[in-house]
């Protein structure tokens, strides 16, 4: 006859059951495989209800998942510092190019300055007319604010004061 095997249940192997069938001459055998659901009291389920719902358990599930959470944040710190190194390691030239770059974008965002950190990388944007012009006048300013600071630890008096001066004749 047919075999019938069922699921392994928990804490126990596999069942079979044998059928009688009788066949009809020509007709081919075969072996058939059924799963059936049986419910079953689990121990082990009733044991889990319990211990989430328990009172004192809850701090002990707090500070599990604390723990997961900081574990969880830790391998992502190691998997960005990895991923960082084998980078570096496979092209570093490249790496380090894309990198300041990176790093230069960030720090514009940060201090809200505009610009493109592709054309000030390179020299000739350095050489145009208007930055000398710039770099003239910020030197004329801290030279201006250079002299104020003498005068004033000198005691030298500005042109234009209200005060008036001594003549030594």
């Amino acid at each position: 006859g047919d075999t019938l095997q069922d699921a392994a249940l928990p804490g126990s192997g596999p069942h079979r059951y044998r059928t009688h069938r009788a066949f009809e001459p020509g007709e081919t055998k075969s072996v058939k495989q059924w799963d059936i659901m049986v419910e079953v009291d689990d121990n082990l389920k009733l044991q889990m209800n319990n211990f989430m719902v328990s009172t004192v358990s809850q701090g002990d599930i707090m500070t599990l998942d604390q723990k997961i959470y900081e574990t969880v944040d830790s391998i992502k710190v190691l998997k960005t510092k990895r991923e960082f190194m084998l980078g570096f390691a496979s092209d570093p030239y490249g790496f380090v190019n894309k990198w300041l770059i990176s790093q230069s974008r960030d720090l514009k965002v940060m201090m809200n300055i505009e610009g493109d950190p592709e054309e000030e990388r390179k020299a000739d944007f350095y050489q145009k007319d208007w930055l000398k012009e710039g770099v003239c006048r910020y030197f004329y300013a801290k030279v201006q604010q250079r002299r104020a600071e003498l005068e004033r630890d000198l005691g030298v008096r500005q042109l234009g004061s209200s005060s008036t001066s001594v003549n030594n004749n």
